[in-house]
């Protein structure tokens, strides 16, 4: 399947404009030409037999894929992206048990080998206390917005130099998480699963997963995370979606079948029902009403 992933979105600048921005002297550093989102991809897969002429990024935030480059075969898990370079051949795909959600952006220029070099192999960017993966998606939605918003000028060089900030909170991981590490240095344990929970919103994690993390026991890490927040786990993790859910729906143009997906809940009925419950009103509805 090439196209049509339930909550799936792409972008692709016309060619038109891309061969303008190759000659570019601040744009043709760094630039993108494809970009998109494919919450859980099943039957994703594409081969190119002689590869295309960017760098393609891939970075997967939930299930498992693969992919084949020079001869060797690589397994991609959550958490981990990789770059494919240009003019080269390669093939990838999603798990066919355990289909992946994945982030994805084609770009060329300059320096973009520079920002690519080492990633041939998959790159870990674990949930942790310190490692912001919200705040690097946040940037990923704040390039497509804007260029969902057409192709202008402006629009392109907010992308541009967007680009440089995305890539390099992968290129230099420990810099970017470090960035917060005073801040967050007297965590407790509470705190250090809500911020796990945080940086999971998109994934459907369950109280064993967020337990397992804590090194807690179930009953223990429950007591104790009810007794600080006045809310079982579980039921802290729907409000902090929810609280997603509304943001997206207040700041971004995206359908209600794609914030599902969007805050980890694959079935577009289920989230409304669950919306409605805490929110008191359906997704529609709440869109609609005016704020501030």
């Amino acid at each position: 399947m090439r196209d049509g992933f339930t909550g799936g979105r792409a972008i692709v600048i016309p060619q038109i404009i891309t061969k303008d921005l190759e000659q570019d002297k601040f744009i043709s550093k760094l630039f993108i030409t494809d970009i998109g989102h494919f919450p859980l991809a099943t039957f994703h897969n594409r081969t190119r037999l002689e590869g295309v002429s960017q760098y393609i990024l891939i970075y997967c935030v939930d299930g498992e894929g693969w992919y084949e480059l020079g001869g060797k075969k690589y397994t991609v898990q959550a958490n981990q992206c990789f770059i494919l370079p240009p003019f080269t051949p390669h093939s990838y795909g999603s798990s066919g048990s355990n289909p992946w959600s994945i982030y994805w952006i084609h770009f060329k220029g300059e320096l973009a080998g520079f920002y690519a070099d080492n990633f041939r192999a998959p790159i870990s960017t674990p949930p942790g206390t310190l490692s912001r993966i919200r705040d690097r998606l946040c940037v990923f939605e704040d390039i497509y917005t804007v260029l969902s918003n057409g192709c202008s000028r402006e629009n392109i060089e907010f992308a541009s130099s967007a680009l440089y900030y995305f890539l390099g909170t992968i290129k230099y991981l420990d810099v970017y998480r470090g960035v917060n590490k005073d801040k967050n240095s007297d965590m407790n344990i509470i705190d250090s699963a809500i911020a796990y929970m945080k940086e999971n919103v998109e994934k459907p994690i369950s109280l064993s997963d967020i337990c397992s993390y804590s090194g807690y026991s179930k009953s223990y890490f429950s007591t104790a995370f009810k007794a600080k927040t006045g809310h079982t786990p579980i039921n802290y993790m729907i409000k902090l979606r929810m609280q997603v859910a509304c943001q997206l729906l207040d700041f971004t143009d995206l359908k209600i079948n794609q914030i599902c997906y969007k805050v980890g809940i694959a079935d577009q009925y289920y989230f409304s029902k669950l919306f409605s419950k805490n929110i008191g009103m359906s997704p529609s509805v709440y869109r609609s009403e005016k704020k501030g």
